[in-house]
């Protein structure tokens, strides 16, 4: 029997410490990136050398940002520590991609109001939660129906970033909507069940552990797709959640539409939720649960956004 070959190894590694999907793709690209930047060497026989030339060819000849760079560091990092268990010594010759300071797009309340006018139906309740909860977008698609507690007014983000649970508030004025459409979604689960499909994926391993769990109710995604799929390894009958380009195809078409001039995108709601908040004279600790949020010090951003017109000084033009 041959050995595994070291992607799959590094995939195994990454599954059983159960990051994200994304983190996953995500590894194993900039890993077969790095092994064929160097002419398909194997990574047991590199080092450091090795390491600091591919990274620092990211940012003097691809001129990747900072977060590119820090992102291709992090999984070589995780093939040599996780999976070849070897430690790499102190990479001080890398050239670093700059990090500009950036001020987040933040949307006025008149403004949101007007690009959720512009939605309806799915992306209009999702726009909503970003707004009204500060979901990310992924963390407001991949909500599932027992996620939602609208006896409590609460919503659970489970596995968000850093793979860390939270509660948000869920916004009084979508409870109405948001339980008209979650009806709507269980009759199409029941319709699915009929037809024999009805199948959801599972996060984990729960899948081995409750079997049948993938075709309840409460498991199932609060967005679903409006296809079905076929899981390849289960042969499973499945929907997914809604695709992130349905809804960030939307809220373009919608900022456009509202004619406002600034880059605003999903993740400016999130954005405008916290910046409100914070003009509401909420507690900045409070605000930085609320967004999960692992240090004040990313929250904080948003007390720059605060300070309007040159950081609240008065302009000498308006006393002339």
């Amino acid at each position: 029997m041959q050995p595994p070959r070291l992607l799959d190894r590094v995939r195994h590694a990454i599954q059983v410490r159960h990051y994200s999907r994304r983190t996953e793709e995500a590894y194993l690209g900039w890993i077969t990136r790095f092994i064929l930047f160097h002419r398909k060497r194997h990574p047991a026989e590199m080092g450091e050398a090795e390491v600091t030339a591919f990274l620092t060819s990211l940012a003097t000849e691809r001129h990747v940002s900072a977060s590119t760079q820090n992102q291709a560091l992090s999984a070589i990092l995780f093939l040599y520590q996780q999976v070849l268990e070897r430690e790499l010594d102190w990479l001080a010759d890398v050239v670093r991609a700059r990090r500009p300071q950036r001020l987040p797009v933040v949307l006025t309340r008149s403004e949101v109001r007007r690009v959720l006018e512009q939605l309806d139906g799915a992306p209009q309740l999702v726009a909503g939660l970003l707004y009204g909860s500060g979901l990310r977008l992924l963390e407001g698609l991949r909500l599932r129906a027992k996620d939602i507690d609208f006896g409590g007014n609460e919503i659970t983000v489970r596995g968000g970033k850093g793979d860390r649970d939270r509660r948000t508030m869920m916004p009084g004025s979508l409870k109405e909507r948001l339980e008209t459409h979650l009806q709507t979604a269980r009759r199409q689960h029941d319709q699915d069940l009929a037809r024999g499909a009805g199948w959801v994926e599972l996060p984990g391993a729960l899948a081995r552990k409750y079997p049948n769990a993938g075709r309840e109710w409460p498991w199932q995604w609060a967005f679903p797709a409006t296809r079905h799929y076929v899981d390849r390894e289960t042969t499973q009958k499945r929907r997914h959640h809604l695709h992130e380009t349905v809804m960030q195809r939307a809220v373009k078409a919608a900022v456009l539409k509202a004619a406002i001039a600034k880059p605003a995108t999903c993740h400016s709601l999130r954005h405008s939720f916290a910046t409100h908040l914070l003009e509401d004279g909420y507690d900045i600790r409070t605000v930085q649960e609320l967004l999960g949020h692992k240090d004040v010090s990313t929250t904080m951003i948003y007390t720059h956004v605060l300070n309007r017109g040159g950081r609240g000084v008065l302009s000498p033009a308006d006393r002339l």
